[in-house]
């Protein structure tokens, strides 16, 4: 069972959920609290045994190739400042040199197309999907927790997570075929579907491990929702000859690519900082007293 080095970081899309804050800031960075958006999904990555990630991004994206190089004049004015806490945390975020790849999607024409720019980068090789839309948190990451999953059974593997009944009918939900070795084992998936049709509550929530084979789908997938070709449709071409587990994620997910879970995000990720967590919540406190 070949290892899961790589992963694949969908970052083209314009944000246009929380315009006009994303006009010239890719949504990717902006800052929730005292880091961009990325660095919490890349830092999941990472703690994931993560060795290369792979950027698939478009125009005015230039910013989050940037962010992840050295800034050579900003590390001199902090080292001649003897800021070298500051210095050494910046340090500490860097991935290795030769770690990252940044490849162009050009046209938006779907998660399954962003996907299929990376496949050469990838090569023939089990690979990980992460939308950086959303930052998960738990004690383990979820990534890592994927990744065990994925050595326990092989094949494909994706986190899903339970959501309300009266909710089913805003995600892509998954048609379960039973369990094993603590996992759903998969035979399907629904995009959308009707709350008394719905095959069941877990949702589909932004983590995938999957094989290669998925690119030669990728390639020659028609169109579908919205136009563009979508990843799940070759997800479910791919399960007629490839295993396919959802591994329930019991921590928190922020949707940062909403106005309001961006907001959520910010919150909660201030009052969980290891430095400024108590004074956030203290301050948090006066506001709301304020009001």
């Amino acid at each position: 069972m070949k290892k899961i080095r790589k992963a694949v970081l969908p970052v083209a899309g314009l944000g246009t959920r929380v315009l006009p804050a994303t006009k010239c800031l890719p949504k990717e960075m902006l800052p929730v609290f005292d880091r961009p958006a990325i660095q919490y999904v890349v830092d999941e990555a990472r703690a994931a045994g993560i060795e290369h990630f792979i950027f698939v991004t478009g125009r005015n994206k230039t910013a989050i190739e940037d962010y992840f190089d050295s800034a050579y004049e900003l590390e001199k004015t902090l080292e001649y400042k003897n800021k070298i806490g500051v210095l050494d945390q910046l340090r500490d975020l860097l991935p290795d040199p030769g770690a990252c790849s940044f490849v162009r999607q050009q046209l938006p024409k779907g998660l399954g197309h962003a996907v299929w720019c990376a496949r050469d980068v990838v090569g023939d090789e089990p690979f990980a999907v992460l939308l950086p839309d959303m930052i998960m948190r738990d004690d383990v990451p979820c990534l890592a927790q994927m990744v065990e999953a994925y050595e326990r059974v092989g094949g494909n593997v994706i986190s899903v997570e339970e959501v309300p009944q009266e909710d089913v009918s805003k995600y892509g939900i998954v048609d379960p075929d039973g369990e094993q070795h603590g996992l759903i084992k998969m035979k399907g998936m629904v995009e959308k579907p009707a709350r008394e049709d719905a095959p069941s509550n877990y949702m589909i929530s932004g983590r995938y491990i999957l094989q290669p084979e998925i690119f030669d789908l990728l390639e020659n997938q028609t169109p579908g929702a919205g136009g563009e070709i979508q990843l799940t449709d070759s997800m479910l071409s791919l399960m007629g000859n490839s295993s396919f587990f959802a591994m329930p994620f019991k921590g928190k997910t922020y949707d940062t690519g909403s106005k309001l879970g961006y907001l959520e995000a910010f919150v909660a990720l201030a009052l969980a900082h290891s430095e400024h967590g108590d004074e956030s919540r203290d301050l948090l406190k006066k506001m709301m007293k304020d009001l």
